[in-house]
């Protein structure tokens, strides 16, 4: 089936999502945020624009929605076009990559799914607290 906008369109169509400031990393950055959480940095471009970056304790996160980054891609990859699989493998190598390269680096790498950001957030805290902790940020409280 072929596409159903001309090239010209898919483009200007493309062109307008948006890879920093989505909703979901806005509603991270206010759980983080309220949680008393302070002293990130956003979309840190050195480190292949994690979503936050706590430089100090060497945290790096990312919000990743469920289709660019490939989370059902190995059981719905037989009904992408060549186009989409080209595209979310790409994607899902450029993650992989990103995240040896970080943590060669010292980093710690936390990558969270769209839907946890939206309907998990205590579970997504948490894990940010843990990696938090473990690399010193001071007065912190897990629950």
């Amino acid at each position: 089936m072929p596409d159903v906008f001309t090239k010209k369109k898919r483009s200007e169509v493309m062109s307008k999502i948006r890879y920093k400031d989505t909703k979901i990393e806005i509603k991270l950055r206010k759980v983080v945020y309220d949680a008393g959480l302070r002293g990130y940095r956003l979309n840190y471009k050195s480190l292949g624009k994690p979503d936050i970056v706590f430089t100090k304790y060497k945290v790096a996160i990312f919000c990743d929605g469920e289709f660019w980054h490939g989370k059902y891609y190995h059981e719905k990859k037989h009904k992408y076009k060549k186009y989409w699989k080209n595209k979310i493998q790409y994607n899902i190598d450029r993650d992989r990559k990103n995240n040896a390269r970080l943590r060669r680096m010292g980093w710690s790498v936390i990558r969270l799914w769209e839907k946890d950001i939206e309907k998990k957030q205590d579970k997504c805290l948490r894990k940010i607290k843990i990696a938090l902790k473990k690399r010193g940020y001071p007065y912190l409280r897990i629950s």
